[in-house]
């Protein structure tokens, strides 16, 4: 076990480099997730190539042990051979068996596991800073399939042409060798076979190549619909469209199938011309041994030797051939994997980029342009300063640019023209994660991991103590429920599993989960988008003042569409078509008639009366 262990250990499947944008072609791509595992993967070939060259060999002493058997005598066979044969076995019995083991453990133990998970480290931690538009634009699914499927298929590609490349030379140069040593005219059906072999693979492989690529995506799409179904599961049975999802997969079954049929239509077609290619080699060099014996041209031992090794090469043909196609087939999903990998990251650190330090809290948009890469829209010119420790809630019509704002200050995107700063430091010139360590969020549509209650609300601050999250969720309004929860396993409290995306809670408990993940991460600016939309009027008033509790010496922007919810704001700014037509306070506002008078007119004054004790709680 120990010898074992040794090899496994030998390749770090988990190398510590921070990963980059991987080369977009495919041999490029190939080398790049290979770094670090060539000290296994060349004395694996090279142990291929002796194994290969090996039994070759042993096919030529099997025609001398024929020769030796027909002429010898029996009396004086064992003293004239014995040191050839003892040479014999023990190539047999050691060298060979060493060397097959060796490769093994090599093969087994150091590359087969180690050799793609280091691919799927290095990609995972690599899309994991992906921009938000990347995953906005692609099944989550269908990006998990293709980062399972390209790391084995990379392994597959890199050690499959390894193998083949070392039989092909070794292999079958040294039988055309061994066989022409006999007799020149013995080595002709060889080569005739070997060119009529390189031109069927020449014609099929690319072939092949191109469907296993159409297939790999086919696969991955199929994937992703099945999961974007399971996902989407509450909404496919609210509409009751069970059906509509089974048939909706029913398409990327069906494309996948027209790949398989296309490709098992030409693999059939190969495996007849291959099978009849052999067979003819074998009738040709068979009646060609004879008719050479006859002539006393080449002895019984090669003819043995020429019947064995096309036999030999019988078999061969056709691995080679299922490897080939099976390489053909990973290189098709390496491309493909490549094609949703090898993209930039559209929001990535400057190389000098450094921590932000947030002493005060002042944010600053300073002529701010944005369009989501059209020519125009969403943001323009816009200029906004947050002094440190104010309270702001945006309003607007949907569309306004509202939510546009606050991803630009959590830089998910970059921004196309002008300034953020926070506290006077360009965000564009810090690292994102020290931005978004400095802001807290809570949206309306909360998702939270597939993961404990503990566990989720330990995401605001990994480094808490146990009263620490205990008194979030009891400052959440959240301890109640969780004291109740248990999940299939038996796990109760906070050591239930809520579920994907937290479909095991209500909305309201998943928002105060979220609150109380907010208020144990403390961060020094607060954005709130439509925080409280999800809970109860009585669970909303209970946890407002513990909101506007941890409102306390941030600087908060609140984003939301029942103003009554933020009318007690320091100041409201109102948005429309990505500029700012209003600032003021809710009362300044209202006097004025303008668009937030007509919103909160439409509002009827909000959904519920502005509590003057809400208000004063709020500005202190």
């Amino acid at each position: 076990m120990n010898l074992f262990r040794w090899f496994e250990t030998r390749l770090n499947p988990f190398p510590p480099e921070e990963p980059v944008e991987p080369p977009k072609t495919l041999v490029a791509f190939c080398l790049h997730y290979t770094k670090g595992a060539w000290p296994w993967l060349v004395p694996s070939a090279i142990l291929t190539a002796l194994i290969a060259g090996t039994e070759v060999w042993m096919f030529s002493f099997l025609g001398n042990i024929v020769d030796w058997l027909t002429a010898a005598n029996r009396a004086t066979f064992l003293a004239d051979e014995g040191w050839r044969l003892v040479g014999m076995a023990a190539v047999v019995l050691v060298a060979l068996p060493v060397m097959v083991w060796a490769q093994s453990l090599i093969n087994m133990q150091t590359l087969i596991g180690n050799y793609p998970m280091r691919i799927r480290w290095q990609v995972h931690r690599y899309l994991l800073k992906q921009s938000m538009t990347f995953y906005q634009d692609e099944f989550a699914g269908r990006i998990a399939t293709k980062l399972m499927q390209t790391a084995l298929a990379v392994r597959e590609t890199v050690m499959k042409l390894a193998d083949m490349l070392n039989y092909v030379v070794v292999y079958f140069t040294g039988m055309l060798v061994i066989v022409a040593a006999a007799d020149w005219r013995l080595g002709l059906p060889l080569a005739f076979w070997l060119i009529g072999y390189i031109a069927l693979l020449r014609y099929f492989i690319p072939k092949l190549g191109a469907v296993g690529e159409e297939q790999a995506d086919a696969r991955s799409m199929m994937t992703g619909r099945v999961v974007d179904s399971y996902t989407n599961i509450q909404t496919v049975k609210l509409f009751s469209h069970a059906r509509r999802e089974a048939y909706y997969a029913r398409e990327g079954m069906s494309d996948f199938l027209k790949t398989v049929y296309r490709q098992f239509r030409m693999i059939t077609t190969l495996y007849g011309l291959l099978y009849l290619l052999n067979s003819l080699c074998l009738a040709t060099i068979a009646a060609l041994g004879i008719w050479l014996w006859l002539g006393e041209v080449v002895t019984i031992g090669a003819v043995a030797t020429a019947i064995g090794l096309v036999i030999r090469l019988w078999g061969m043909s056709q691995w080679v051939m299922w490897e080939m196609t099976g390489l053909f087939e990973n290189v098709g999903t390496v491309q493909d994997g490549i094609a949703s990998i090898s993209l930039p990251r559209l929001v990535e650190d400057r190389p000098d980029a450094k921590e932000l330090v947030v002493s005060k809290g002042e944010i600053v948009f300073d002529d701010v342009r944005f369009h989501y890469g059209r020519s125009k829209g969403v943001l323009e010119n816009l200029t906004l300063t947050i002094r440190p420790g104010e309270k702001v809630g945006v309003v607007g019509r949907s569309g306004a640019g509202k939510s546009t704002l606050v991803n630009l200050l959590l830089r998910f995107y970059d921004i196309e023209g002008g300034r953020i700063l926070i506290d006077g430091q360009d965000i564009a010139a810090v690292t994102q994660d020290s931005l978004r360590a400095s802001i807290g969020m809570v949206t309306q549509d909360t998702s939270l991991l597939h993961r404990s209650v503990r566990e989720n609300i330990l995401y605001g601050r990994p480094d808490a103590t146990e009263p620490m999250v205990l008194d979030a969720a009891r400052r959440a309004e959240a301890g109640e429920f969780i004291s109740v929860l248990s999940d299939p396993k038996g796990r109760k409290g906070f050591d239930a599993h809520v579920g994907d995306r937290g479909v095991k809670l209500s909305g309201g408990q998943r928002q105060r989960v979220a609150i109380a993940r907010v208020m144990l991460k403390d961060a020094p600016i607060l954005i709130l988008d439509e925080a409280t939309s999800a809970l109860d009027s009585e669970v909303e008033a209970a946890i407002q003042e513990n909101l506007y509790r941890l409102m306390e010496g941030k600087t908060v922007i609140a984003i939301a569409h029942r103003l009554s919810t933020i009318a007690a704001m320091d100041r409201l700014v109102v948005m429309d078509k990505g500029h700012i037509v209003e600032e003021g306070s809710h009362a300044e506002l209202i006097e004025r008639g303008g668009l937030y008078a007509q919103l909160w007119a439409r509002q009827s004054g909000g959904f519920i009366d502005v509590d003057d004790g809400v208000a004063k709680a709020a500005a202190e």
